[in-house]
């Protein structure tokens, strides 16, 4: 037991290389070096102990793994919307998308392309880059979109950019932990982008229930005859998220994209009073529409 006990003191105030594990059930520590050699197997008279070593070691330790995870998320964090060169303000923001593949395809969702561009005012389909008031803009153009999964594809111009690192097609289990990073209320101070998390509450399917029956159209039956599955979370979207990379806090792979908020009363109150429901696109079907247009990532 002292010996133990010194073991996992020595490890948990002086030692930044060493990895302790618990099966707390049974009472027993694992002490592992960096490289996972086990240097020691023990038992721990007091399952109290344990738990308090567990947090004390790994809380601040996983803590800043999530700081790096998203230090490198936020670079491949862009802004859809439109540029109007003839007009104040020139950008508009719609939403946020990120970086796929070579770092020149931007992934979004549909509904956050511009229905309409004025040529008259020379208005272009834009990607916003860089952070701060400084922002930069790339010309984008569309190279797939999907209405059904409300997904975009759009390729821009100039350097590659950094990319994210995208999933397999595998959906993840509920009570996965999260996070998103975009820009939840536009641009009005800038472009910078900010950070959510939380975790996978369910794996359901997309039809949500109207209200009336004056409020089906077309477009929601169709879904209900065959409904695909998407992520609710249990973490607060606000609009500007929408297309903004779900990821795995672990790793940063991207394993969905924010695509709506179940809004509580009206549409206002999204802001002032988030029900804190948002839904997820599952990177499967990112990469669904990937494969039907050959685009290589």
């Amino acid at each position: 037991m002292n010996k133990v006990s010194d073991i996992a003191k020595n490890i948990v105030y002086q030692s930044q290389t060493l990895i302790i594990l618990f099966a707390v059930r049974f009472k027993v520590v694992f002490v592992f070096d960096n490289k996972y050699c086990l240097l020691y197997l023990g038992r721990v008279m007091s399952r109290k102990i344990a738990l308090l070593l567990i947090f004390t070691f790994f809380t601040p330790f996983a803590q800043a793994k999530f700081v790096e995870v998203v230090a490198k998320i936020k670079p491949s964090v862009v802004g859809v919307g439109i540029h109007t060169p003839t007009s104040r303000p020139q950008n508009i923001l719609r939403g946020t998308g990120f970086v796929i593949g070579g770092g020149h395809y931007i992934v979004t969702n549909e509904h956050v392309l511009p229905t309409i561009l004025d040529d008259s005012l020379l208005q272009k389909m834009a990607v916003f880059i860089g952070s701060g008031k400084t922002a930069k803009v790339r010309k984008a153009e569309i190279i797939a979109k999907s209405s059904l999964y409300d997904l975009a594809i759009l390729k821009i111009s100039g350097p590659a950019l950094p990319a994210t690192t995208l999933a397999n097609s595998d959906f993840l289990s509920d009570g996965s932990a999260i996070a998103f990073t975009g820009f939840p209320i536009g641009s009005v101070l800038g472009l910078y982008p900010v950070t959510h998390r939380g975790i996978i509450s369910s794996l359901t399917p997309t039809v949500i229930p109207a209200a009336s029956a004056g409020q089906i159209n077309l477009k929601m039956l169709k879904r209900m005859k065959n409904p695909y599955l998407v992520y609710q979370l249990d973490a607060t979207a606000y609009p500007g998220n929408s297309g903004s990379a779900l990821y795995d806090m672990e790793t940063g792979e991207v394993v969905g994209i924010i695509n709506k908020v179940f809004v509580q009363g009206t549409k206002e109150a999204v802001i002032s009073a988030p029900s804190g429901i948002t839904y997820a696109i599952p990177v499967k079907y990112l990469h669904q529409i990937l494969k039907e247009h050959n685009i290589k990532i």
